[in-house]
């Protein structure tokens, strides 16, 4: 089993921190990884994680290690206790995000209820 760092909200597997560092590695500029839960996608509602210039008022932050990954409050409440990973297969590549407090979650792994 992969370790985690536990987050005010959300947990990063090793092989997650391990993607997000060597993504912004290649980046030019001083990014942090936001983490959120928006209305829409299949189930209701849609998770997003992109690399964002700016924290907001409320933004909840925790570093793991180089990496600030920034949670807004709204967004929180919905991601307690979730695990962020990265897979890596023939058959598989991408983050993937295992919610606790999700009822329902639809097959395309980027939504949920």
């Amino acid at each position: 089993m992969t370790d985690t760092v536990k987050a005010p909200s959300v947990l990063l597997t090793d092989a997650a921190i391990d993607k997000v560092t060597q993504l912004l590695a290649a980046e030019e500029q001083d990014l942090v990884l936001r983490v959120a839960v928006l209305p829409g996608g299949c189930s209701g509602m849609r998770y997003e994680l992109f690399f964002d210039d700016q924290e907001h008022d409320g933004d909840i932050v925790t570093s793991f290690g180089d990496i600030r990954v920034v949670v807004d409050g709204i967004s929180a409440a919905f991601l307690e206790g979730a695990t962020i990973d990265f897979t890596d297969t023939i058959s598989q590549q991408g983050f993937t995000i295992d919610n606790p407090n999700a009822t329902s979650s639809c097959s395309c792994g980027d939504s949920c209820q």
